[in-house]
């Protein structure tokens, strides 16, 4: 499993999400090939063929995943020292004593 899909409060990422962040309008390609452990680039090419081959029905089928699939949340993926670190310090209510 890769560090982008793991969350450090509550485990892995499970389900189909739309990857905004490596995705190209709606992130629903990067979200699949996230899910289903594939290159990006290649669910882009089938999925650039289907709405050559099946227009209508491939951009009925993107829109009704765009309207399912949730955003992935965002999880940090540096080191588990930083993350600690600033976790601790946004509960420590230090800005609020001066």
């Amino acid at each position: 499993m890769s560090r982008s899909t793991w969350n450090l409060d509550r485990g892995p990422l499970r389900g189909l999400y739309r990857d905004r962040e490596n995705g190209w309008i709606f992130g629903v390609c990067a979200g699949i090939a996230e899910f289903g452990n594939f290159r990006t680039a290649t669910v882009r090419i089938i999925a650039v063929i289907c709405l050559l081959l099946f227009f209508w029905a491939t951009a009925l089928v993107y829109i009704g995943f765009v309207l399912l699939f949730r955003e992935k949340p965002l999880v940090y993926s540096g080191r588990h020292r930083e993350y600690e670190f600033w976790r601790h310090r946004s509960s420590d209510d230090y800005w609020s004593r001066s």
